[in-house]
């Protein structure tokens, strides 16, 4: 559909009359009557009552207006994610899920400016269902996540594999305890290796957000698993402690990617993020 057939339906219903839409849109009125025309014929329905007073919306234009400006606003945002800013050859649309922008994302985009700086990047964090449906859909070309889901339109690959260890504010802590123990929910495969190594442990703390149970313990005190490369700061600081006898798990981290990305763009993109995260794992093995 022509994006201007939207906007006319809108600059009607806004200012009642196809005379004072054409005035806003600094077009002739028979412009908008037949972008009207050619609208109504698309959808198969009238949309506007003509009359003496203006134009009112008929039972299908008032169905039309609930879709209407999600239709414009995709477009708008579209046009913000492609459009190619000048000084470069290309754009590059990159995410994350939450628990992954600090310091994987972040240090991937650093990356990309200096390795590509005629690359144009747009950048999107978000929860991990609507982050796969980005990359599915194809607004997200590249994006760091934990087990993500399979869908149509995806490639995944193995990123690294991130470690869960067992950290604790108090140095004489050897196990989990059931009254400072902050149980951090890591997922299916975390939860049945848990249970496993720890049947008799019942927190009293659950959390679902990794940063928020990391914060949670560095100002209350505690113990918890979370994973080894954000720890690091703070064991060189020595506000955590680990400890190397109890289980570790593995959490491997993907690289999920649209089978419509441009791959000139996006394979050089995805080398660097290989290259950042294997320094990642270098830097955490150095606690172990």
């Amino acid at each position: 559909m022509n994006i201007e057939l939207a906007k006319t339906f809108i600059a009607i219903v806004s200012t009642g009359s196809f005379l004072k839409a054409s005035e806003r849109l600094n077009v002739a009125q028979t412009t908008v009557s037949a972008r009207i025309r050619t609208l109504e014929q698309l959808l198969g329905r009238d949309l506007f009552i003509r009359h003496k007073g203006g134009a009112t919306l008929t039972p299908a234009g008032q169905q039309f207006l609930h879709h209407a400006p999600m239709f414009i606003q995709l477009w708008q945002r579209t046009l913000h994610q492609v459009a190619v800013p000048p000084g470069r050859r290309a754009v590059l649309t990159v995410g994350s899920e939450v628990s992954l922008a600090q310091p994987l994302l972040l240090n991937w985009i650093q990356w990309i400016r200096e390795a590509h700086a005629d690359i144009a990047l747009r950048v999107r964090v978000d929860v991990p269902k609507d982050m796969i449906s980005h990359v599915a859909s194809g607004e997200v070309d590249l994006a760091i996540m934990y087990a993500p889901q399979h869908l149509p339109g995806l490639k995944i690959d193995l990123l690294m594999e991130e470690k869960l260890v067992f950290a604790t504010t108090d140095p004489k802590r050897r196990f989990p305890d059931n009254s400072d123990y902050i149980y951090m929910d890591w997922g299916a495969e975390f939860t049945l290796q848990h249970e496993m190594n720890f049947p008799d442990v019942t927190p009293d703390i659950q959390m679902d957000l990794g940063p928020l149970a990391l914060n949670y313990i560095l100002s209350a005190g505690g113990s918890g698993y979370f994973r080894l490369s954000t720890l690091q700061p703070y064991v060189a600081s020595g506000k955590l402690h680990l400890v190397p006898e109890m289980p570790m798990f593995s959490y491997p981290v993907y690289a999920v990617q649209s089978i419509n990305a441009d791959r000139g763009v996006a394979d050089a993109a995805l080398a660097g993020l290989h290259a950042v995260a294997n320094s990642k794992a270098e830097r955490s093995d150095i606690l172990l």
